[in-house]
């Protein structure tokens, strides 16, 4: 089985064919079979992990199993503690109401990519990053839960998956994953707040090791 952790740039679909001509996974991708766990937004971010493991791919994407994923939010405005609070505890969205999560300020993220083209700048509008846990997968989730406490969120990158973190990936970079990473997927607990009781988020990070990238294929014209 193929295990493959991609950096996925902005503005490509996570799938691997478009009628309308739009950059996707196989431009960046070259392995057949693997496919998405989950999904990440046109225009999102960062970690993205594809597989041909049908049981995994089930445990990682279904929201009973509380596997949390890592979200770092830039996001217009100045966060106060109230809206922190509330995305802890649940936004109600259209959707229903948000599970609790985990939320807090994070420095601008050390090492973060540039991204193409650059968020929209107003100097009179301050900007602000928040790093955001959650391990439900409502549609566009993250980017309405800001939005609902008054925080529209101009950048969204996914910075972890439980334990894995994209560990130096440049945007369209990819790696295998090594068969230890593989054993602590499968038995992922729950590991947000409820489980791991109060305290502040992990930080997730570009450090460590220097991954094994595979190969990068050029976006199509």
């Amino acid at each position: 089985m193929r295990y493959l952790l991609l950096n996925k740039p902005y503005e490509v679909l996570t799938q691997f064919t478009d009628e309308a001509g739009r950059a996707t996974l196989k431009d960046f991708v070259a392995v057949p079979g693997v496919y998405p766990v989950g999904r990440l937004d046109f225009d999102s971010e960062g970690l993205l992990l594809l597989t041909d493991d049908k049981a995994l791919q089930h445990r990682l994407s279904d929201p009973r199993y509380k596997v949390f994923k890592t979200y770092w939010a830039q996001v217009e405005g100045v966060p106060t503690e109230a809206a922190l609070q509330q995305l802890r505890q649940g936004v109600p969205l259209k959707d229903g109401l948000t599970a609790p999560g985990e939320a807090a300020v994070l420095p601008a993220p050390a090492g973060l990519w540039a991204r193409t083209p650059p968020i929209r700048y107003r100097a009179s509008i301050p900007t602000a990053w928040l790093e955001i846990r959650i391990s439900q997968g409502m549609n566009r989730q993250v980017r309405k839960m800001c939005a609902a406490v008054g925080l529209p969120c101009l950048r969204l990158v996914r910075a972890g998956l439980a334990d894995l973190r994209l560990a130096g990936l440049a945007p369209g970079q990819w790696r295998e994953l090594t068969a230890d990473e593989v054993q602590r997927l499968r038995q992922a607990p729950g590991d947000g707040p409820a489980a791991r009781g109060p305290g502040p988020p992990r930080r997730a990070g570009f450090g460590g090791a220097a991954p094994r990238p595979g190969p990068r294929r050029p976006r199509s014209a």
